[in-house]
């Protein structure tokens, strides 16, 4: 049983056969690994070197808070990095960079201006550098060329350019917010100049009928229905008083031909008489409401005190004609009117007056009757009134309020514009100035190095499995076993000669030889490649 497994372990991996494999094909192997390996590693010698120069550009925060000065400019760093390097690497200011460093003028070979273009951006290279919170903090601009200056030289001057555009673009960005803002500012103020003005010629043409005006109406609409109606009792006072003074001018004419009371006094001066009581029952009724300065109560006192004068007067005229008969039978109308202080002419005078009072008053009347109409016609235009200036309040409001708010962007833009021309915001800084490279990016020898063993060994390992494969002599007793139909009884040993012993020990040392040449030669190589590439 311990046969079978051994017999089946031989059988899955046999040593021995492997390493009878290595002795018999090892030449086999090793020539093919160091041609695939010397063939790469000079290929790497042989290839034109590239040296490479880096720079590390910081990307600085503004100094200013942005609390006190907001930016008007791009924050996303991203997209103006990807504008700037598509301005940087645009075909005319990459000719420039090639006309002036020369580059790309081979002697052998003519390249046109575009595929010099193409070349030089394949050549360069910018890379991102990212923080924990993936926003950028730096970046590498790198340039690879033949010869390690003009990589540098050409480094630098693309360094000079992110800089310098970076500072263009964010105050180009900056001056052309501000003028929007400008532009949009004076167009918001032309608006709210022209709600202003529809404002103030609304106003102008609607006067007393505004809103603002409705207290101040009827206050005024008030105090003109007070003054009509005392206009009004003033004027019903005076028709009154016309229709009494026209009853006295009558009585007093008919005073000589009229008869005698019993008591033997005229009919007109019982009239008088009748009339002063009147007059003062109604002093008495006006002195109960209102105190002695209240204007009827004037008037009315100031009629009885001519009512009693002209009572005296007659008494008076009366008594001169009882003293005088002759005289009576004269014409009295004519001697009463020749005398200004007769009865008569008294009476005359107060009803001329009393005419231009009644006129006036009228006059008056319509006049306080229109401006009540006026001032009614006003309270009743108000809502509409109302209504249209509140549309266009609104309309002011709102222009007042983007014009506020305008002008408050367009001083902080302003600001943001002062900060950036100052180079106050955001900008690039060189961390590491571009490298002068001593050893060339392109070929890395070393990796050439290990490329070619790679390919050495898997040629080698190809070349020496195929000739194993096509040997179809039997190199193992294993072997034989397998081929003949019955069990091996005895073994004769093998019988070497001499020349044979000899012929083997050479072929060994050869390939001891062999073996240590290709590995020293491969281990130089690579020391070399480390060392000087």
């Amino acid at each position: 049983m311990v046969d079978d497994l051994d017999e089946k372990n031989s059988e899955g991996f046999d040593l021995q056969r492997y390493l009878g494999v290595v002795r018999r094909r090892h030449i086999y192997f090793l020539i093919p690994l160091f041609l695939g390996w010397a063939l790469v590693w000079g290929l790497s010698w042989v290839l034109p070197p590239r040296y490479q120069s880096s720079t590390l550009i910081l990307v600085e925060q503004p100094t200013m808070p942005k609390d006190y000065v907001t930016p008007n400019v791009n924050d996303d760093l991203q997209e103006r990095m990807q504008s700037i390097t598509q301005q940087i690497l645009s075909r005319t200011r990459l000719l420039h960079i090639i006309d002036q460093f020369d580059l790309y003028a081979t002697p052998h070979s003519q390249r046109s201006p575009d595929q010099k273009v193409e070349g030089m951006r394949k050549d360069i290279d910018i890379e991102l550098v990212r923080d924990e919170r993936n926003q950028i903090t730096a970046f590498n601009v790198s340039y690879s060329s033949r010869d390690p200056r003009v990589a540098q030289k050409v480094t630098s001057e693309l360094t000079n350019l992110f800089i310098n555009e970076n500072l263009e673009v964010r105050q180009q960005q900056s001056e052309d917010t501000t003028k929007f803002l400008e532009s949009q500012l004076e167009t918001a103020r032309q608006t709210l100049s022209d709600q202003e003005e529809k404002i103030r010629e609304f106003k102008g043409q609607h006067v007393g009928e505004l809103p603002a005006q409705v207290g101040s109406n009827l206050q005024i609409l008030s105090g003109l229905q007070s003054q009509l109606q005392a206009e009004e009792d003033a004027l019903n006072t005076a028709k009154q008083q016309r229709v009494y003074l026209e009853t006295l001018v009558n009585q007093y004419r008919s005073l000589q031909a009229s008869p005698k009371t019993e008591s033997g006094a005229p009919l007109g001066l019982s009239a008088v008489n009748e009339e002063l009581d009147k007059l003062r029952a109604q002093l008495a009724d006006l002195s109960s409401h209102y105190t002695d300065r209240h204007p009827d109560v004037r008037k009315v006192k100031e009629q009885i005190a001519k009512t009693e004068k002209m009572r005296d007067q007659l008494l008076a005229s009366l008594k001169a004609k009882a003293a005088d008969p002759n005289g009576a039978t004269t014409n009295p109308d004519s001697a009463e009117t020749r005398d200004a202080s007769s009865p008569m002419v008294q009476l005359q005078g107060q009803v001329q007056a009393n005419r231009v009072e009644i006129v006036n008053r009228e006059h008056g009347v319509e006049e306080l009757k229109a401006k009540v109409i006026d001032y009614q016609a006003r309270l009743n235009q108000e809502p509409v009134r109302e209504q249209q200036l509140s549309d266009l309040t609104r309309g002011y409001e709102q222009s007042k309020a983007n014009y506020d708010d305008l002008l408050k962007k367009k001083n902080e833009s302003s600001m943001a514009t002062s900060m950036e021309l100052l180079q106050q915001g955001e900008r690039f800084r060189v961390v590491d100035a571009p490298s002068l490279p001593t050893k060339p990016e392109f070929p890395n020898r070393l990796k050439f190095c290990g490329i070619g063993l790679a390919i050495g060994l898997a040629l080698g390992t190809v070349v020496a499995g195929a000739f194993e494969l096509m040997d179809d002599r039997i190199h193992d007793e294993k072997e034989l076993q397998k081929l003949l139909p019955v069990a091996v009884i005895s073994e004769i040993p093998a019988i070497t000669v001499a020349t044979e012993e000899r012929k083997e020990q050479r072929r060994l040392r050869l390939g001891w030889a062999t073996t240590v040449f290709v590995s020293v030669t491969i281990l130089l190589g690579s020391a070399f490649s480390y060392l000087r590439g």
